[in-house]
Formats: C-alpha cells, structure tokens, sequence
C-alpha cells in the first residue's frame, strides 16, 4: 500500500462543496479508479484501488492498495487484471481500505471514468461497512468526453480510446493505478477542451454534464430573432459545426420547445449545453424542408441526429452481367442496365437482401458459387454440391448446356424487373407443402423471406417510375385556398413554391419550372439524390389533396409487381400479431408483431 499526500497548508485549498464560482485550477481532484470482482456495487467486491490528488494541473498525492475483497475472484477477472487471490490474501479488507481512501481523498472532488460504476462500488462498501458516505461533488470523464469530443474525433469514449488519442503519458491496463493516471491526463486534456464551451469553473462544469440543466433554461434567447415560417433550423456549438438539424412548420416556435420542460430527451438537453446558436433556413413548404433537412444530415452528418445520417447507405440485390449472372447484394449501383443487369431494393438491411435473394434462388436455379466464370469455361468437373444435387446446371463447366442456363437468366431477369408471379407461385406451394408437414416453422420464414422479396420488387418499381421521369410538376391545395408547387425532377425535388390565395397558379407554375435546379438522371432504378429523399417525395405524391400538375412521360408501373402481394402479406403479419396479442392478454397495437408495416398508399392518380 503506497500513500503519498501534500503538507497540511493544501488543506485551505480544498474545496467545500458549498462554494461558488471555484475555477477549475483552484479545485483540488481526487482521481479514482477500481478493480472489483464485478457484479453490483451493493457487493463491494473490490481488488485494488488507485487514486491520484491534482491541484492547478500538479499531482499532490497519490493512493494504490490492493484489497481483500473477502471472496473469490472469478478467474477471468484475475485474467483480466492479472489480480490473483493469493495477491490479495495479506492485503486489508474492503472496510479498511475504503476508510482509508476516504480519509486520503477528504473533501476534494471525485473525478473516474465511468464514474457510477467506480463511485457505485465505493458507496456499496459504505452501506455494507456502515461508513458515512461523505457526498463529495463527482465528475464522470466519460460524461464529460462525450459532450466534448466530435464522433468524428473518437469512435467511442472508452479510457484506452481517449488516452491513445490525447497520447498520454500512461496507457491504462486494467490495473487501478495506471488506470487512475491515465484518466488523470485524459482529464486534463478534456479541460483543455472544455475552454471552448465557456467551461472555466467547477460550477459551469457541472451545468455542462447535468442531466437538469440550467443551462437549458438560460439559453432560451437563441430562439430570439428567429422566423416564424417553415423551414430547417440548424444549433451549431462554438466553432459553427452542425450539432442538430430539425425542420418546422413554425421554425421559432419549435426552437423555443427546446428550452422548456417540454424536452426531456437525454441527448437533446446535452445538445442545449453545447449550442452556442441556431442558424435557419426559411422554406416555402414544408415538404421542401423535410428535402433540405434530409440532405443537411446526410452531408453534415451532426452528431445529435439519429434519424437519416444513413440515409445514403442501403444494400441493393443485383442480378449480374457477368458470362455466368448470378445474385449478390451490393452497396453501389453500377450503369449496367444495357448489359443485362438488375437490381432491386434498396433494403435498409443485408439481412433482408439475403432473405429476397435466398427467395430467388429457391424458385429459380442460378448459380450460388462466387467463383469467376469465363465465358468459355474449360473444366469438365462442377465446383460445388448444387450440381451434383441437379439444383444447378454447372455454367462452369465446358459441356453444360448454355442455352438452358441463359433461359434460367432470363427468369431470374423476369422475377427482377417487376413481375413476382413466379417466384410467389413457388413459394407459396412450397409453404402449403410444409404447413401439411406440420413444419409451420419453416413455412414463416418462407412467408417473411416472400414479403422481404415483393416488397422490394414493389419498392424499386415505385422508386423507378419517379427516379426515370426527366420533370414532374405536383401542387396540393394549402387551408387558406391557395397552392404549394414543387417540381421534381428525376426523384429530386428541384423547386418549391407557393401560391397565395386568390392568384392563378399557371403563370407561377411556369416560372418555377424554369428557374428549378437541373438535375443529371441517376442509375436506374435509382434516383438523382439520396433514395429516401425519393420516397419522401412519393409519400406526398401519394397524400390527400396532391393533384399532378403536369409529367413529362406517362407514370405507370408493372401489372405483376408485387402491389397485391405486399398488401396480402400485411394483413396476413397483422393478424397473427392480433393473435399473438390476444394469446399474450395484451391488446393489438394495429401493427404486426416482429414486423414493420410496408408503406403502401393510394396510387390512384396513376
């Protein structure tokens, strides 16, 4: 055990909890760090505890014992820590060395990494040992880092991560000392940081990590001066970098909801603390502002957004060109149509791209094997099981028949480009044929595997029609009898505008198609933007009161694409999960159980 603490005049530094405005430098930090045998913090189960006092940026005192934690230390934990029982059968016990980093620590700020697991084992041993816990002020360094590092900068805030990228003088081994050290630098380094959001004293840091925070109150004033119209408004922290997007109908109205108690999320009150404003962007509709959110997020990226910064990161399933076309799931489209590619999708999921293709390959037999195929192969021996079973006719091979694989592409190709009738043939005799073997089972993953593969075909020839017209106009009817137009143009929106009241719409029509954006066609089936701009785009197409204005080719989709069958397979997940529900006592939510309800809409004004 190794105790090293300053002369007794440091004592009129240390800092009571009661006092105001202490700047950082002044405080006095007691860094903590434990080793435990895991488990609850009520258990007490600690092995080692190392502490480090700092005063003005200098280490005044240092702390390290082993402890006995009085039972067994499970073995993957002696082999992470590399702490044995025999290391710890002389050492004091959990009630000794709690009283005594205690009294090494005395009214000085607690500060640990993850402090609520290290703080929680320090109580534990309070409420066990009947210590008088002493209340000192804590710091989480996670908490702090979070708030203080970009996700650009780190790709999580553990202690090895934060201390490999501030390069500290310490690296953290799972041994309490070194681990106190680390976080001590990783601390330091943080404060620097902190400069930067205003954060000089022990109180403004404690407004910055709060979960109830003052600061959210106090910065109510960045809503003044904003416009009260629709649009995308953007909180920005000290150096102007995007921190959250949102849109409005009313931007003023939704930024002031921000400061009350109305907002209770976790990760938007500490989005507050850091906002040093909010810029706006005015729209002239709201679905324009929904486009112009969309596309900030996607290329800024803000690190309090969840929804959409994916937005352009989707697997599509691709029937390839090659010699010998088989299936594959790919991120990126490529200009192949000609060739004889297809695709399908996009899926959110690999998962749910599999499971389409897997619903291909039953019904139709392409090759599986990801082998590269000449177009004149040479061997006369087939590479994998399928042929031997008769599953494939072995392309690879110099004597297979060419024209009965080329008619298996041409099904494949068929089943790719809008029309589901074979592939829902098959598979729905083939979960008839296992429900009367009982193999109920296997016959739901056939029904989800179906509805992965007809919602997609659905889904891209939906995604097609909008993605492949060169200019469509679209207007809706706003309350007070006027019109929203917006042009869009190859499945991206171009223009917005609005119409008041009392005006005729045709000259204003006329000139927002002429001053829209121009926009280059994407690879079909995708389209010019981000796919879920386009889909936005088709949901309000598909709305109340839309009227098409004027298209520059004839909207249509196949007869066979899955429409009737996506419907089908909706009702069929909402009435098990009905069941599901009434076998459990809860009530039906209105949506399946396990399942996402596909978007299909009115498409009548085809």
């Amino acid at each position: 055990m190794t105790v090293k603490n300053p002369p007794c005049a440091l004592a009129a530094t240390q800092l009571s909890l009661s006092d105001l405005g202490t700047h950082l430098s002044d405080c006095v930090f007691v860094i903590v760090d434990l080793e435990t045998t895991g488990g609850a913090g009520i258990d007490a189960g600690i092995t080692e505890i190392g502490a480090v006092k700092v005063h003005g940026g200098e280490v005044i005192g240092e702390f390290t014992t082993l402890v006995n934690p009085g039972s067994p230390i499970p073995p993957f934990i002696a082999t992470l820590t590399g702490i044995t029982d025999s290391m710890v059968s002389g050492s004091p016990g959990v009630q000794t060395a709690v009283s005594m980093f205690l009294d090494f620590a005395g009214e000085c700020v607690f500060v640990a990494h993850n402090a609520p697991y290290d703080i929680g084992f320090l109580k534990g041993a309070c409420s066990k040992f009947d210590i008088v816990w002493p209340n000192n002020k804590v710091i989480d360094t996670v908490r702090i880092a979070r708030l203080a590092l970009h996700r650009d900068e780190v790709r999580n805030c553990k202690l090895a991560t934060l201390s490999s990228f501030f390069r500290t003088e310490v690296q953290p081994t799972h041994r309490a000392f070194d681990d106190a050290r680390a976080t001590t630098d990783v601390m330091h380094h943080l404060f620097e940081r902190l400069g930067n959001y205003g954060v000089h004293t022990l109180e403004d840091l404690h407004a910055f990590t709060s979960r109830v925070s003052e600061v959210q109150r106090n910065k109510k004033n960045l809503a003044d001066g904003l416009p009260a119209t629709p649009g995308v408004y953007i909180f920005e922290d000290p150096q102007g970098r995007p921190l959250y997007i949102g849109t409005s109908k009313n931007i003023r109205n939704r930024v002031r909801t921000y400061f009350t108690a109305a907002e209770n999320r976790r990760r938007m009150s500490e989005m507050i603390k850091i906002a040093q404003q909010v810029r706006p962007i005015v729209c002239s509709t709201i679905l324009e502002a929904k486009i112009r959110e969309l596309r900030l997020i996607v290329s800024e990226q803000p690190r309090y957004n969840r929804r959409s910064r994916a937005a352009d990161s989707v697997s599509w399933l691709k029937l390839t060109s090659e010699p010998a076309p088989r299936l594959i799931v790919t991120k990126q489209l490529k200009d192949d149509y000609a060739e004889g590619a297809r695709y399908i999708g996009p899926f959110t999921s690999r998962a749910a791209a599999n499971s389409a293709l897997d619903t291909i390959n039953e019904t139709i037999s392409l090759r599986t094997c990801t082998t590269k195929i000449a177009a004149q192969p040479r061997t006369d021996i087939p590479g994998c099981v399928r042929a031997e079973l008769g599953k494939c006719v072995a392309p690879c091979t110099r004597n297979h028949d060419r024209e009965q694989y080329l008619s298996i592409v041409n099904h494949a190709s068929i089943a790719m480009s809008g029309n589901t009738s074979t592939v829902v043939t098959h598979i729905t005799e083939l979960m008839e044929t296992l429900a009367l073997q009982e193999r109920f089972e296997e016959a739901a993953n056939w029904r989800e595997a179906l509805g992965h593969y007809v919602n997609a075909v659905f889904r891209t020839e939906r995604l097609r029609w909008i993605a492949t017209t060169p200019e469509l106009v679209a207007a809706q009817n706003t309350i007070d009898g006027g019109w929203e137009i917006h042009v869009i143009r190859y499945g991206r929106l171009a223009a917005a505008g609005v119409v008041e009241p009392g005006f005729d719409p045709w000259p204003h029509v006329a000139a927002l198609v002429a001053s829209a954006e121009f926009v280059e066609p994407g690879i079909e089936p995708a389209p010019a933007g981000v796919t879920e701009e386009a889909f936005d785009l088709l949901r309000w197409l598909e709305s109340d009161g839309v009227r098409l204005v004027a298209s520059s080719r004839d909207l249509s989709m196949p007869l066979n694409c899955g429409g009737k069958e996506t419907i089908q397979l909706s009702a069929v997940r909402r009435v098990v999960g009905e069941r599901l529900a009434a076998v459990s006592g809860n009530e039906p939510t209105g949506r399946p159980v396990g399942s996402r309800t596909p978007g299909v809409t009115r498409i009548a004004y085809f």
